[in-house]
């Protein structure tokens, strides 16, 4: 097979929601093994993929997100960056793609600060990636990460790969960082959905009648956690609050039949939810050719 036939087309989607261009991009993905699920055997985790027709164990994808309107643009969470391998990173190539350099982008808005989100704002000397952007993240997760009391109580392999790269991370951006409160980006709305981490956001796109809520990670898995959404992952800071938050956005979705689109859901990651028995099923978008 030729260079040119290996490997994956360009991960990208543009989607209108009214005025404003959504488009995703994907980062690439990871593969998980079982252990980073809980409250679920792995057997049923795997009988659950396998019936699917789903790659087990589990093949994680990453998407960001870029949103464009009035001339502004603002991406949604930078990818991984360099630091996680050669399945991901690849938000820079695909921004080239549709025209788009590190430059023309003025606003950042993250979910939270875990590696695959924000380890794409700097590069390995700590050089801004973003340098005309400004940063919104809520300030409850920054203040976590900050926290040495926290560090120290987390997992050994969490200290470096969490803790310190989301110091380095958002240092160069101190003097240009705001809070993820109210509205943060014209016509984007900050949405608490903390649990996952501490200061865990979504943004609620709204323009035209029409509504789109990017919920980060309220899901990773989401074969396995829309219909177990008691399941959660070994990296949710609070298990409980991640499970109350996932029920509650859920249920935002059914009752306003709200387009959601999400980190970890299969790319380009739109789709709508209903009930299903004691749970949820997710119906993703079929794929529409304008933009």
């Amino acid at each position: 097979m030729s260079d040119q036939q290996d490997g994956q087309v360009p991960g990208l989607y543009r989607r209108r929601i009214g005025e404003v261009v959504v488009t995703a991009i994907s980062d690439g993905y990871i593969d998980a093994p079982f252990g980073v699920l809980r409250g679920i055997e792995e057997a049923d985790a795997e009988a659950i993929l396998k019936g699917d027709f789903k790659p087990s164990p589990p093949r994680i994808s990453v998407n960001c997100f870029m949103i464009q309107v009035a001339g502004r643009t603002a991406v949604v969470d930078t990818g991984s960056g360099e630091t996680m391998g050669p399945t991901l990173g690849k938000l820079p190539g695909l921004m080239s793609a549709v025209g788009i350099a590190d430059k023309d982008v003025d606003t950042v808005l993250l979910t939270h600060m875990h590696p695959d989100h924000s380890n794409g704002l700097t590069d390995a000397e700590g050089k801004r990636l973003f340098p005309e952007a400004e940063i919104v993240v809520d300030e409850i997760d920054v203040k976590h990460w900050h926290d040495d009391g926290a560090k120290s109580r987390a997992p050994e392999g969490q200290r470096t790969r969490y803790f310190e790269e989301a110091r380095r991370q958002i240092a160069p951006y101190q003097d240009r960082r705001k809070t993820a409160k109210g509205e943060v980006f014209p016509q984007v709305t900050a949405v608490p959905l903390n649990g996952h981490t501490p200061g865990h956001t979504g943004y609620l796109v709204e323009s035209g009648g029409e509504a789109l809520l990017i919920w980060g990670d309220i899901c990773h898995v989401p074969d396995i956690q829309v219909r177990r959404p008691e399941v959660t992952m070994a990296f949710d800071t609070d298990q409980a609050a991640a499970i109350a938050t996932r029920r509650r956005a859920f249920d935002m979705a059914v009752a306003d039949r709200l387009l959601v689109a999400g980190m970890h859901l299969h790319f380009p990651g739109f789709a709508h939810m209903t009930r299903e028995g004691d749970g949820y099923r997710m119906i993703p978008e079929a794929w529409n050719f304008t933009a």
